[in-house]
């Protein structure tokens, strides 16, 4: 009787800590006077997204920011969705990739045209900050000038070369396969991530590769662009994508950052923003001290004083997916356990929504629900499930027979038997499955930075695309150590509420 109490009080612990998670959120959800501010996956991304949130904070506005959040399709549909207000987007990507070709740019009065295209939607665009990063092809400058290449024709002449480029721009219709047919190219490419294709240049694993023409690395690893001779890639201008619904006065303080970066400005601020002793904030505040005047110091600490915030959102998402899937498994393996086929459906079910890949989950999630905090919970649920229901009937079913049938012998209805026997025998094995469940959890949430949702992936995401190993690890270890942790919590819970005859078969 005293093990069924304990599993009542264990209940009852979850629903009210569920309950307290969702009406926190709530409230956070319910704030809407903050202007949020998000960017793309990448070093510049992040730079632009900085510069934008500081100007607004410079002008009163209290700001969120959603760095990082992916690549083009994600960052756009968090735009349409409402969960961010303003990123910076290239006249380029909104022609090609998400007005597909509906105007035809012109230089002169291209925010004009885009807004037009716009017109139906919620969104609309600022003046453009004034720099043009279009899509361009690097080398090493040894190489180029070793075999004498100078344009992306001269390319032709060299079939041996090995090309890795990134997804995107293998994917857009205005990237690898449009520019192989345009230049009658021989190639054919692999994918990499776009932050590790530099280092792969410098070491020699490949000799080619895309580049953004701003990109603060291209002297640090000393590469070149090559010549686009037939005029092949559009203009890629960088400017505010912005909700309607944005306050005015937030929309003002935007467009004073019209045309003050051009494109060597800009590629200095990447270089910058990739030197050890520099971060996005401290770039970002001295552009602006610079442009506007000085207002404040730059806080040199900044991704260290956001680490207990980080940690704070990979505990939320975490504990909120974590106890969900413990209800809700424990609850549907009960109910299924004394049915060896209804088991096994569940249990194949459960395992095949582990095998869906986690980046792909996400990804299938956001048109349903759009980004940040909702689809990462339900990502990690379904992603605790498996460990639970499986570890959960496993214990049901092979409690020892001769307790069933002492417990049979005594008149016990299924109910009775379930609450004095297998519930307090199964316990261990419960026990297993969601402490598996939430090392998994753990692990798995840094990828929730992905759809903005925080936590601790949000500095490695961050270090990957600056190649900052100190920003790796600044939220690599406060993951493993959460794990740890959350292993020691787990033995403390054995220890309490399992009786010490049954502690050897928990593993």
């Amino acid at each position: 009787m005293r093990g069924l109490n304990k599993i009542r009080a264990y209940c009852f612990f979850l629903v009210i800590a569920l309950a307290s998670v969702f009406s926190v959120h709530s409230v956070a959800w319910a704030d809407s006077s903050k202007v949020v501010v998000g960017s793309k996956a990448f070093a510049e991304g992040y730079l632009l997204g900085e510069i934008v949130a500081q100007k607004l904070e410079r002008d009163g506005f209290d700001v969120e920011r959603k760095l990082g959040l992916g690549k083009t399709i994600i960052t756009y549909e968090a735009l349409l969705a409402g969960e961010i207000d303003v990123y910076v987007e290239y006249t380029g990507t909104l022609y090609q990739a998400i007005l597909k070709g509906q105007y035809q740019p012109q230089i002169d009065d291209e925010v004009a045209d885009i807004n037009q295209a716009l017109k139906e939607t919620p969104l609309k665009v600022l003046p453009s900050l004034g720099f043009n990063n279009t899509y361009a092809l690097v080398m090493n400058k040894q190489l180029m000038e070793e075999k004498t290449i100078k344009s992306i024709s001269d390319l032709k002449q060299y079939p041996d070369l090995v090309l890795s480029l990134s997804h995107e721009f293998i994917n857009r219709t205005d990237g690898w396969q449009g520019l192989k047919s345009e230049y009658d190219l021989p190639f054919s490419v692999s994918g990499i991530e776009h932050s590790l294709a530099y280092q792969a240049i410098q070491s020699g694993k490949i000799d080619l590769t895309d580049a953004y023409s701003t990109d603060g690395d291209i002297n640090r690893f000393g590469l070149q662009l090559l010549e686009d001779d037939l005029f092949y890639f559009p203009s890629y201008r960088a400017l505010p994508f912005i909700r309607k619904t944005m306050p005015v006065d937030a929309q003002t303080s935007l467009a004073e950052l019209a045309g003050l970066i051009d494109e060597a400005k800009m590629q200095e601020l990447n270089a910058l923003a990739l030197e050890d002793d520099h971060s996005y904030a401290e770039v970002a505040t001295d552009f602006l001290n610079a442009s506007f005047g000085t207002l404040s110091e730059a806080e040199t600490s900044y991704p260290w004083k956001r680490l207990m915030g980080y940690v704070y959102e990979h505990l939320w998402l975490t504990f909120t997916a974590l106890i969900s899937a413990t209800f809700v498994g424990v609850l549907v393996a009960i109910l299924a356990y004394r049915s060896s086929k209804l088991s096994r459906v569940l249990i194949y079910s459960t395992g095949l929504m582990q095998t869906i890949p986690s980046l792909a989950l996400l990804a299938l999630l956001i048109p349903i629900f759009g980004i940040g905090w909702v689809p990462a919970v339900i990502a990690l649920f379904i992603y605790s499930l498996l460990p639970i229901v499986r570890s959960t009937i496993n214990a049901l079913v092979t409690i020892d027979s001769t307790l069933v049938e002492v417990a049979q012998g005594l008149g016990l209805t299924k109910r009775q038997q379930l609450r004095t026997i297998y519930l307090p025998m199964a316990l261990p094995g419960m026990l297993t499955g969601i402490k598996t469940a939430a090392i998994i959890s753990i692990g798995t949430a840094t990828l929730a930075s992905f759809i903005g949702a925080g936590g601790l992936g949000d500095p490695i995401i961050t270090g990957l695309s600056l190649n900052d190993h100190e920003m790796v690890l600044m939220g690599a270890i406060p993951a493993a150590i959460l794990a740890i942790l959350m292993e020691l919590l787990f033995e403390y819970f054995e220890t309490r509420w399992i009786p010490a005859h049954m502690r050897s078969n928990v593993t």
